[in-house]
């Protein structure tokens, strides 16, 4: 039954593939049933395989293909009601019976003959399932150029909503894959530091990290003639697309009427994620410079390995110190000289011993001291910068001592006799332009600053002041809205 807060994803899969199709492949012999999966998809099912006839292949056909596979496969492990002694031809019916009762084909009737087919969903599932296991290192520049093209072609109206909407998977599945590659890194590391000897560390390395995990373009990702330096382009296209109503227009017509079904709200919804998509090939240098340090840090830990492996291969320190102690302990052994005496080995040729150098105490830190005629300066400063700084506090203070005896105040009569109260003169010219913008955000701003006050502009042309020219307004207090409640 399906459950309504699931995603459309999680209930489509098992309805488009059969419910048992991943069995064999859970199973014991799950890498036999592979192996055999890919054999059929290449010689019978696959895209590069022949033309199949329309009404399918002949069952004893492909239990023949199976049985064929079998010969040079590797032995398969008893599953219950297996007998070990089951013949090859036995052993093919088997299998193929275990791949239909999966899901994997379906036997149809083609006059007294059955036929095998392959589900169209399940033969592109199969597909898609091999492309991953063989994917090998992504060149950049074709997934760049593919998105480049896609995008103009789009832009200058050749192409539509498809179009588009390929584009978009592309960059998506670019990002993901650069993104990922950084954890494969450190997969891969993981993996080639178990191996036991050094020879196999240095293959592993070179055979593996570099040409199979790495981006097949990497080194030139930075150069200008890489396409990837048009990705500007490709944004400016993209917004280009975003903000013109004609394209607009045209486009969502499509997503709407073709994507959706006539459904204006999904339609829409696609459409800008599809866009979203396109915006995020701006992080792509993010992701690059993640990749850059994972490798980074990669490189180095393999240096580091390679260096302590090529130091302890030949412990020349136990063996000088085994040979030292067996000639102390046989001074009478009657053996070759290998080191002629004072020549290369003798006392003045030893090393000296290590001698403790003492360090001086440190000295005691000075203590700078000011004198009066800085610390005099350093407070006349702090107070100037007291008295001109404003904060909603003094400017609700100013306000008060203005409309101590009136209701409001006309902007030409607002005192300025002191440095605080021009500051505050100053800054309530600031928060009238604000709060009479029409621009919520800065309203909004506005009031904050100004808690509890109300400016308004009287003219929309600039009056003289003695000290800041600007359109005149008035301050008054800002009505509170009350519910009056009738008394008893």
């Amino acid at each position: 039954m399906a459950v309504p807060s699931v995603t459309p994803a999680s209930m489509a899969l098992f309805q488009r593939i059969p419910e048992r199709l991943f069995g064999p492949l859970a199973s014991q012999n799950r890498h036999g049933y592979w192996a055999l999966l890919c054999h059929l998809h290449r010689r019978r099912f696959g895209p590069d395989a022949p033309l199949p006839p329309s009404y399918g292949f002949l069952q004893r056909e492909i239990t023949q293909e199976i049985e064929d596979h079998l010969k040079y496969a590797d032995e398969w492990q008893l599953e219950s009601g297996d007998q070990p002694d089951t013949p090859l031809n036995i052993r093919a019916i088997g299998i193929f019976n275990r791949l239909v009762e999966a899901g994997w084909f379906r036997l149809e009737k083609y006059g007294i003959e059955k036929t095998v087919n392959m589900a169209p969903a399940v033969g592109q599932l199969l597909t898609q399932l091999i492309n991953f296991a063989e994917t090998g290192p992504v060149f950049v520049s074709g997934k760049i150029r593919a998105i480049d093209a896609s995008v103009a072609q789009v832009h200058k109206g050749e192409a539509s909503g498809d179009l588009l909407r390929e584009a978009a998977e592309q960059c998506r599945n670019l990002l993901v894959y650069i993104r990922n590659t950084g954890t494969n890194v450190r997969d891969l590391m993981v993996a080639i530091g178990a191996q036991p000897t050094t020879a196999q560390y240095v293959r592993s390395f070179f055979t593996s990290y570099i040409q199979e995990v790495f981006i097949g373009d990497y080194q030139e990702l930075r150069t200008r003639e890489h396409p990837l330096s048009k990705r500007q382009q490709i944004l400016d296209a993209v917004t280009d697309i975003d903000t013109r109503p004609e394209q607009r227009s045209r486009l969502l017509d499509w997503y709407v009427n073709r994507l959706s079904s006539g459904d204006d709200k999904k339609g829409q919804a696609a459409f800008q994620r599809d866009l979203q998509r396109l915006y995020e090939l701006d992080r792509i240098e993010e992701y690059l410079e993640r990749l850059d340090e994972e490798i980074r840090v990669a490189n180095r830990r393999a240096l580091a390995f390679l260096e302590y492996k090529l130091r302890a291969i030949r412990p020349i320190d136990n063996l000088l110190r085994q040979t030292m102690d067996r000639l102390i302990a046989n001074p009478d052994i009657d053996v070759a000289p290998v080191f002629p005496p004072d020549a290369l080995m003798g006392g003045a040729r030893l090393a000296q011993p290590r001698k403790e150098v003492p360090r001086l105490a440190p000295t005691p830190l000075r203590q700078v001291i000011i004198s009066d005629r800085t610390r005099a300066i350093s407070n006349l400063v702090r107070r100037a910068q007291e008295r001109r700084s404003i904060t909603p506090m003094k400017l609700r203070a100013y306000a008060e001592k203005v409309l101590q005896d009136t209701v409001a105040a006309g902007s030409e009569t607002l005192p300025c006799g002191s440095i605080e109260d021009l500051r505050a003169f100053q800054a309530l010219t600031s928060v009238a332009m604000a709060t009479n913008s029409r621009i919520p955000r800065l309203e909004m701003e506005g009031r904050a600053s100004a808690p509890g006050m109300e400016l308004r502009y009287t003219s929309d042309e600039a009056a003289e002041h003695p000290y800041l020219s600007g359109k005149p307004f008035t301050l008054s207090w800002r009505k509170r809205q009350t519910r009056n409640r009738e008394t008893k």
